[in-house]
């Protein structure tokens, strides 16, 4: 229980690789055991969005309401503190990711107050290039981030270093949708979209 002085914490929506089960919900477990966060249970986002996964099946909730399918995810309680480290994981001072509202309501299938809506936070694609990855995947999203679209998905530390994360979604938004998921041996393409390079 996030239990920081009287500071209220801030409720994030997580949707991918943060949840539990997911390769970076061992930051969820840390932030758990220092009392920097708690779970509060599993809730699905009141407008349709689109949730897409990019290079590596890294997944990205994009800002589009209307578009996709009410997605389904874990909502989380964090302190200050916290958030600062959820930011960085999820790289919003080098334009990854951007933490915005979401409303959301407790999902169908748990036993909750269902039909109660509220507003929270969620990490969504960054808005420099959510257009594109959507048009790559074919404006074709999922509800959920399962076993199924994580297979594949890479570790940070196994990707290519020589390569920053928007150098590698750049190369996932301008490669063949019919080639490896996962773009390993795909080269920088000599032109990739000017507002994925300029951040």
């Amino acid at each position: 229980m996030v239990t920081e002085g009287t500071e209220k914490p801030t409720i994030i929506f997580t949707y991918g690789t943060l949840k539990r089960g997911f390769s970076n919900h061992v930051l969820l477990q840390d932030m758990i055991a220092a009392g920097d966060a708690s779970f509060l249970g599993v809730y699905q986002t009141v407008d349709r969005l689109p949730l897409v996964c990019g290079p590596y099946r890294v997944p990205f909730l994009l800002n589009f309401p209307g578009s996709g399918e009410h997605v389904r995810g874990e909502l989380y309680a964090v302190s200050a503190r916290g958030l600062i480290r959820m930011d960085e994981l999820e790289g919003i001072t080098r334009a990854h990711y951007e933490r915005l509202p979401i409303k959301i309501r407790a999902d169908e299938d748990e036993e909750s107050e269902s039909g109660k809506t509220m507003e929270v936070e969620a990490y969504y694609a960054h808005r420099n290039y959510a257009e594109a990855l959507w048009k790559r995947n074919g404006e074709k999203g999922f509800r959920c981030y399962t076993e199924k679209e994580a297979k594949g998905y890479v570790k940070r530390k196994d990707r290519p270093q020589h390569l920053t994360f928007l150098e590698q979604i750049g190369i996932f938004i301008s490669s063949n949708p019919n080639s490896c998921c996962c773009n390993k041996n795909l080269p920088v393409p000599s032109a990739l979209p000017v507002n994925v390079v300029n951040h």
